[in-house]
């Protein structure tokens, strides 16, 4: 059964997803504004899954015999300290994400809803992965910082990265 409890704090998620996509947007426009395109590609993916997460709850909500009410978005920050400022915040905002799949995850559990907890399994296998990357990314900023040679390397590499199949296909 899909309780009216589970049914909110799904779309409350979409709200969730959806901000992150924003985040990562916004993160996307500053390193363009800082002349790191290379970093600007890698948000602009990390946008793209986000969106792609928050379709994920969407179909699943409607999958259950459920409507998506759609909830606010808040403005996103728009300046960084710096490129390793910005990436440590994506750790950060990362980590809470991983709080909030958590939190759905003992929802379900303690509703019953085993058709959940399966589809709340990906996102906690996702999320271990979302937050490795983003911590390597956050490690080779630091080991290069103040190094302007480094850095420009870094963001090339960083702008190699290609969206998921997943992402592809939707």
């Amino acid at each position: 059964m899909f309780s009216k409890k589970m049914h909110q704090a799904m779309n409350d998620q979409i709200q969730h997803e959806l901000y992150s996509a924003y985040i990562y947007l916004s993160m996307s426009a500053y390193f363009e504004s800082e002349n790191y395109p290379g970093f600007a590609q890698w948000m602009r993916i990390q946008f793209e899954e986000e969106m792609a997460h928050a379709f994920r709850f969407y179909d699943y909500i409607h999958s259950r015999g459920e409507r998506v009410t759609l909830l606010p978005i808040g403005q996103p920050p728009a300046e960084y300290e710096s490129p390793l400022a910005a990436f440590e915040a994506a750790l950060e905002h990362e980590q809470k994400i991983t709080g909030d799949i958590h939190r759905l995850y003992a929802l379900a559990t303690e509703e019953n809803d085993y058709p959940s907890l399966s589809f709340l399994q990906w996102f906690i296998d996702e999320q271990v992965e979302e937050e490795e990357h983003v911590g390597g990314v956050v490690d080779n900023v630091k080991r290069v910082s103040g190094v302007s040679h480094a850095m420009l390397m870094l963001d090339r590499e960083l702008g190699q990265r290609q969206p998921p199949a997943e992402v592809e296909e939707e």
